[in-house]
């Protein structure tokens, strides 16, 4: 399937904003321009975050497209908007201009940008790119995802995954492990091997084929997971909260998401 134009263009803006932060992510006086503060609910917040995120919103105001231009936008580095008015909202932009600031900081390149379209509450269309690995994941849901690897100098379509092997490729998180994964683990029926990768990478390595499991038995928000689920759903699988829903987004004043495990 041909990439529809619309999603080349919100990958124009995840690699702008990927350049500024690559900018400082590459610069010698990293530690003073990346500025670490501690937001509300402490976690990081960098220069890079905060550039990242004028740039996608700057950009999907620019949109050729005047329907989609005109969407509100909900970013992890703006004011939250109270939920009287988000309860209202039909379709919009979900957006991470910076997801897994702990790996920017400690500069092991499992950062991502984030840009998602949410239509009532499923993400119909997503865009990751990871720039410090130049690689750029895009997906519709129901209709393809694609991956773009500039560093192998590959881009194609992903297919479906295939069923889990003999030993289960578990993903999770780096920075973020909890006694209930580790129970969760024990209780697995077959042998499983533990691939750890931080950001919203842990959701795309499942569309590329490369894991087969992500049980997330911790604290996410909505905008950490909305853009690679929409990947996900491009290549035919679904994220699910522990009682076996779809997850779901801004159906409810909270921007927390449900514990879930997204399969393959």
């Amino acid at each position: 399937m041909h990439k529809p134009d619309v999603v080349k263009g919100i990958e124009t803006i995840a690699v702008a904003a990927g350049k500024a932060i690559m900018d400082i992510y590459n610069a010698p006086d990293f530690a003073e321009r990346a500025a670490v503060s501690v937001k509300g609910d402490d976690s990081p917040l960098t220069q890079a975050d905060l550039k990242a995120h004028h740039i996608i919103v700057d950009g999907l105001g620019a949109l050729a497209d005047k329907e989609l231009a005109a969407l509100p936008v909900l970013s992890e580095e703006s004011a939250l908007v109270d939920w009287s008015v988000r309860r209202t909202w039909d379709r919009y932009w979900l957006v991470d201009p910076l997801d897994g600031t702990k790996e920017f900081i400690e500069r092991n390149g499992e950062f991502t940008v984030n840009i998602a379209l949410i239509e009532h509450g499923v993400p119909i269309l997503g865009v990751v790119y990871a720039p410090a690995l130049q690689k750029l994941y895009s997906g519709v849901r129901g209709q393809a995802s694609w991956l773009n690897d500039s560093i192998l100098g590959t881009s194609h379509e992903l297919r479906a995954p295939r069923p889990a092997g003999s030993v289960l490729r578990v993903v999770g998180s780096r920075s973020h492990q909890s006694p209930d994964m580790a129970d969760f683990l024990a209780q697995l029926d077959q042998p499983y091997e533990l691939v750890p990768m931080g950001s919203s990478l842990k959701i795309c390595l499942l569309a590329e084929g490369l894991a087969d499991l992500y049980p997330r038995l911790g604290l996410t928000s909505e905008w950490d997971t909305a853009a690679a689920h929409a990947v996900l759903l491009g290549v035919g699988h679904d994220m699910h909260d522990l009682t076996g829903e779809p997850l779901r987004y801004n159906q409810k004043e909270s921007l927390l998401n449900p514990f879930f495990i997204a399969r393959c």
